[in-house]
């Protein structure tokens, strides 16, 4: 194997294990989109690339079949996470064509835009509900008491499971994404991740099979009932993307919500703009989406020798992704770190790109909608609470642990 190049180990993405790095990863990305655009991180052993069109040509075109098989695992004496690779490689997100292609079709076609048209008004109720429990307060946990559950609970009536399992949802939802967003490795979380594996695997297994109780008209019975020229999921399959999906939907939902909110409560006059004006609901999403990107970075393995940034990105290495700092490049965004609630040129990475962009956006997009039309409509005088925030050690889904308020 040649020889990688010298590294300067301040630009490497361990640093975001630094809770204070952790809590403005910016200038950390900037630097390496300046310095050293395309980088070899010694410490995480793969290729960072930070600028906006690099970032879109991996996400493009390099492999996302990145996850170690069981009988891998075995061979590095890995055998005990052996149940969670079994789910993984059988999820969308870590497949290329064909396999990929194949359950895209059939998990697109439970998972249509109409289907999340219909669930607006539920949406909106859920929204409602949530700010009905602590509107005569006068302060609230947004993070715990409405970013984390509201997407829960339009999941779960989304994916036609019962409502009252939604805050078990979340917790399962939260441990998976450890695996998701996070490159250390930390051994004494394993066994929970093992056991919410294991706990999630049942749940939906005995949600399509169980007769007593009916499966509701969701995804998971839509994704059973699925079918493109004449194929149809397997029982593991619906399985294993049923939990991506969940975990997708809830994690990245739940930090636009927090995030973008803790964004807008440090500029006022940016609060006040998307709070007078519901027209601009739309694009103040996408903005919020691209300023503060839900899901930072994702991996991917290289297919060939690929000369990017003036180096060699050798075939089969590993390479990280940074959403989050192409989305602030200069190169691609006029004045990125500017908060630019009308911005109008906004084609941002928070999804993804090409056969891998996230089918679940729409939905998203919707929640975060309706979110912060309720937050902000419904909570007057809304402004940032006491206590200091911290950051969930979640380096890639980077979201807040809390976000208290005070409103009148």
């Amino acid at each position: 194997m040649a020889s990688q190049p010298a590294s300067d180990s301040s630009l490497s993405l361990y640093r975001l294990l630094d809770p204070a790095v952790l809590a403005d990863p910016y200038p950390l990305y900037a630097r390496l989109r300046e310095e050293d655009p395309v980088h070899w991180d010694p410490f995480l052993h793969c290729w960072v690339v930070t600028r906006y069109a690099d970032v879109h040509t991996v996400l493009h075109s390099f492999s996302a079949d990145r996850t170690p098989s069981p009988e891998q695992l075995r061979a590095l004496g890995l055998a005990h996470i052996e149940p969670i690779a079994a789910v993984m490689v059988k999820q969308m997100l870590f497949l290329d064509a064909p396999d990929h292609t194949r359950l895209r079709k059939l998990c697109s076609t439970a998972f249509t835009p109409r289907r999340v048209e219909l669930l607006e008004e539920k949406v909106s109720a859920i929204a409602d509900e949530l700010i009905d429990r602590v509107v005569a307060r006068g302060a609230m946990d947004v993070v715990g008491e409405f970013a984390a559950p509201f997407p829960a609970i339009v999941t779960a009536h989304l994916l036609g499971v019962p409502r009252e399992d939604h805050a078990q949802l979340k917790a399962w939802s939260a441990d998976f994404a450890e695996m998701l967003g996070n490159f250390q490795h930390n051994p004494e979380r394993v066994g929970q991740v093992l056991k919410s594996v294991e706990d999630m695997t049942a749940y939906f297994r005995s949600a399509i099979r169980e007769e007593k109780r009916k499966l509701g008209d969701g995804l998971i019975r839509s994704l059973v009932e699925a079918e493109v020229d004449g194929g149809r999921l397997t029982e593991e399959e619906v399985i294993a993307n049923t939990i991506v999906t969940m975990v997708g939907g809830q994690e990245t939902t739940t930090n636009l919500i927090g995030n973008g909110l803790l964004t807008l409560l440090r500029q006022p006059e940016r609060l006040a703009e998307m709070r007078d004006r519901p027209e601009i609901a739309e694009t103040a999403v996408e903005e919020l989406l691209r300023y503060e990107t839900p899901s930072q970075h994702t991996g991917r393995i290289c297919r060939e020798d690929t000369v990017m940034g003036g180096k060699v990105i050798p075939k089969g290495a590993a390479v990280m992704a940074v959403m989050a700092a192409g989305n602030r490049d200069p190169r691609r965004f006029a004045d990125p770190d500017r908060l630019d609630l009308e911005r109008q040129d906004n084609r941002h990475l928070a999804f993804g790109w090409a056969a891998h962009f996230c089918f679940g956006a729409p939905l998203a997009r919707m929640e975060g909608r309706i979110a912060f039309k309720a937050l902000l409509g419904r909570l007057p005088d809304l402004a940032l609470g006491e206590g200091k925030l911290e950051w969930r050690e979640n380096l890639g889904l980077r979201g807040l642990k809390s976000l208290p308020v005070t409103f009148s």
